[in-house]
């Protein structure tokens, strides 16, 4: 009996090492993307990125809680811009706070406080392509030993991943229907514009009410 538990004990402490050797082994950093293509300009994305509202529309993990707890700050858009979370062991509690606003691109500052603790930075990038704009969500974080260990059992890139491909797919008809709808504000605006050039002459003097035309002579 004794050396079966001496047995088990340095299978134990092997599987130990092991983990503890893959883990070492394992990268710093974790770097996760998606890539989306949307009928629309860079100007009609940008919005529901640094604005934390319009954000809400589109997160892809409010349904896994839908009574998830949310706090927002006093003003909800542009850089300081901030929301938190509370709720269930899917969505844990955490913080997001809007870093820059740009044409091009959008970064926030993404803390979890539970389940675990961790710190990462997230980039929305736009890049036109003609009519479209290619939008690349990204996920960058300093990876601990913790976090390490934990990745020799779950995909981060998979899951994380296929929470961001939910996103952007919920974010492509928003965009382009703030598109269409910019679109369609421009259009009005042009023909009003040519109305009202069409209504004034040639020469540039507007007709005078009552005026009687000279007679021939």
């Amino acid at each position: 009996m004794k050396k079966v538990l001496l047995g088990l004990v340095g299978v134990v402490g092997l599987v130990v090492v092991g983990v503890i050797g893959a883990a070492v082994m394992k990268p710093d950093h974790l770097h996760v993307e998606r890539q989306a293509t949307f009928a629309a300009a860079p100007a009609d994305v940008v919005p529901y990125t640094a604005d934390l509202k319009l954000w809400a529309e589109w997160n892809p993990w409010k349904e896994y809680d839908p009574r998830m707890e949310t706090t927002y700050s006093e003003v909800t858009s542009g850089p300081g811009a901030w929301y938190s979370w509370k709720g269930n062991d899917q969505v844990g509690k955490g913080k997001m706070t809007v870093l820059t606003v740009a044409e091009d691109k959008v970064t926030h500052d993404l803390e979890f406080f539970e389940p675990w603790q961790s710190k990462a930075t997230i980039t929305f990038a736009f890049t036109p392509e003609g009519d479209n704009t290619r939008v690349t969500w990204a996920m960058d974080e300093d990876q601990k030993f913790g976090a390490k260990v934990a990745g020799l059992f779950m995909d981060m890139d998979a899951m994380l991943g296929g929470d961001f491909e939910k996103g952007l797919t919920k974010l492509k008809p928003l965009a382009e229907g703030a598109a269409q709808t910019r679109k369609d504000g421009e259009a009005a605006a042009a023909a009003a514009a040519a109305a009202s050039a069409a209504a004034v002459p040639v020469d540039g003097a507007a007709p005078v009410e009552g005026a009687v035309a000279p007679a021939p002579l």
